[in-house]
C-alpha cells in the first residue's frame, strides 16, 4: 500500500520551516524587537494560483492552532548560541492571523504580510509550502510518493556513474527544499534517503522538523531579510550592510559564520566587506548570478586581504541540481572549501510535474522601503522604484543592472 503523498494539515509544527527563520528571529528579539515590517507575495511564472484561494486560506487558519512542544524547544535549547530567553519567547509564541491578508486582486492571488517584524518572521517560509502543496495536490493528485522515490534513485545512480568515491570525497550536500517541495512527505523521504544513501556527503537540512526528528544538523545562518532591513534601522543607507553584518557577530560571536552576498550585488558586498568582517564570518553564500563568476570574485577578494580561500566555505544555493553542484565543485577543487544547498530539484523533482516560482520578500520595515538587487535579472524586488534607484545610486551599482 502506497504511503499518502499529501497531509490534510500540511503544516504539522512550528519548526516546519528554515533554520535561518529562526537564527534571524534571536536576532530581531535581541536587537529590533519593536521594528515594523512589510512582506509580498510574487509568483514569479504567472501561474493562476486563485483556485486555491478557498484552500489555502484553511491551512493558514490551521496555524494558529501550533504550538512549540516541550521536546521541540528542547532541541534548540540543546544548541549552544540559542538563548535562553528566545527558547521562553518560543513557548509563548502564536501566529498571528491579524497580521497575513489573502486574498484575490483583479483576479489574482495575492499575500501580504504586516506587523511587528519580531511576529510575522515565521509566517514567509510556511506560507510558501502551504500555497505549493495545496496547488500540487489539485494539480498532481495522482502522483506517488515511489514516483518522487524512483527519481531520486535515478539521481543517487548518476552520481555514482559520473564521479568516483575519491573525487567525491569532499563533496558536501544540504537539503534546502522546504518553501517549494511537492509537499511534506516528499521532502521527508528525501532527506531520510540522503541520509541513508550519501553519508559522508549530506550534512544537513535547512528544515529544523527534519533535522530533529531525522537526528541531523539544521542548516543556515541569515538570510537577505536581515540585511535588507538595516537599510531602515537606523546607520547610514551606506553603512546599513556593514551594520547587518556587525550586528550578527555582535548576537552569535563567531557562530552561525556564513554571510549572504547579494542583496545589493556581489561587488558591492566585497566593497563593505573588509579585513575586519572576512575574519569575523566563515564563509560566503551564493544565491543569484553565475556561481562560477561569483566564486571567482570570493577568492579573489579573500586574496587582496592576505586570507588563505581554502579556510573559508562558498555555500551555492542558487536553483542547484546535482549535476550542477558537481560541476561548480569541480571547477573549484583545490582553490576553496564548497558545499551546496539544493531545494526545488530535491524536494520537488518528480517527473510530469512543473514546480512552483514563488517568494515572499520583505518590502518595507519601519514604514519605509527596502530593495534587494540581487546578481540575477528579475530578482530585484521592490514597490519603489525610486528607492531601487537611489539604492543603487548609494552603493554605486551599475544602473542598467536588474
Amino acid at each position: 500500500m502506497s504511503v499518502s503523498i499529501f497531509s490534510d494539515r500540511i503544516v504539522q509544527s512550528l519548526l516546519d520551516t528554515d533554520y535561518y527563520k529562526l537564527t534571524m528571529m534571536q536576532a530581531v528579539l535581541h536587537h529590533y524587537p519593536n521594528a515594523e515590517v512589510e512582506w509580498a507575495f510574487r509568483s514569479r511564472s504567472e501561474e493562476d494560483l486563485a483556485p486555491y484561494l478557498d484552500d489555502i486560506r484553511q491551512q493558514i487558519e490551521a496555524l494558529a492552532e501550533l504550538t512549540f512542544s516541550q521536546d521541540e524547544l528542547a532541541f534548540l535549547d540543546a544548541i549552544p548560541y540559542i538563548q535562553p530567553d528566545f527558547i521562553r519567547f518560543l513557548g509563548l509564541f502564536r501566529f498571528d492571523l491579524r497580521y497575513v491578508r489573502v486574498e484575490l486582486e483583479a483576479g489574482e492571488l495575492v499575500v501580504y504580510l504586516r506587523g511587528p517584524w519580531l511576529h510575522v518572521i515565521l509566517f514567509e517560509v510556511p506560507l510558501l509550502a502551504i500555497i505549493s502543496e495545496v496547488r500540487n495536490r489539485t494539480r498532481y493528485r495522482h502522483v506517488t510518493l515511489e514516483q518522487a522515490e524512483a527519481r531520486l534513485d535515478e539521481k543517487f545512480q548518476w552520481l555514482r556513474d559520473e564521479a568516483t568515491p575519491e573525487e567525491l570525497a569532499g563533496f558536501k550536500l544540504a537539503d534546502f527544499g522546504t518553501r517549494r517541495r511537492f509537499s511534506f512527505a516528499v521532502q521527508a523521504m528525501v532527506v531520510e534517503r540522503l541520509r541513508e544513501g550519501f553519508p559522508g556527503h549530506f550534512v544537513g537540512t535547512s528544515n529544523v522538523h527534519l533535522a530533529r526528528i531525522l537526528d541531523l544538523k539544521p542548516m543556515g545562518t541569515m538570510a537577505h531579510e536581515w540585511i535588507m532591513a538595516h537599510q531602515q534601522l537606523g546607520p547610514r543607507l551606506i553603512d546599513s550592510q556593514s551594520a547587518a553584518l556587525d550586528c550578527w557577530a555582535r548576537e552569535y560571536r563567531g557562530a552561525l559564520g556564513i554571510a549572504i552576498t547579494d542583496c545589493i550585488t556581489m561587488d558591492a558586498f566585497t566593497a563593505d566587506f573588509d579585513l575586519y568582517l572576512a575574519k569575523l564570518f566563515d564563509g560566503l553564500r551564493h544565491d543569484s548570478g553565475d556561481p562560477i563568476e561569483w566564486a571567482e570574485k570570493a577568492i579573489a577578494h579573500y586574496q587582496r586581504l592576505g586570507i588563505d580561500p581554502m579556510t573559508r566555505q562558498l555555500v551555492f544555493s542558487d536553483g542547484l541540481d546535482i549535476p550542477k553542484a558537481l560541476g561548480i565543485y569541480r571547477a573549484l577543487a583545490g582553490r576553496s572549501k564548497t558545499s551546496f544547498g539544493i531545494g526545488t530539484q530535491l524536494t520537488c523533482d518528480i517527473p510530469g510535474v512543473e514546480p512552483t516560482n514563488m517568494v515572499i520578500k520583505m518590502t518595507s520595515c519601519n514604514g519605509q522601503p527596502v530593495a534587494k538587487i540581487s546578481d540575477s535579472p528579475g530578482k530585484t524586488m521592490c514597490r519603489d522604484e525610486a528607492f531601487v534607484s537611489y539604492l543603487k545610486h548609494v552603493f554605486s551599482v551599475d544602473q542598467r543592472s536588474p
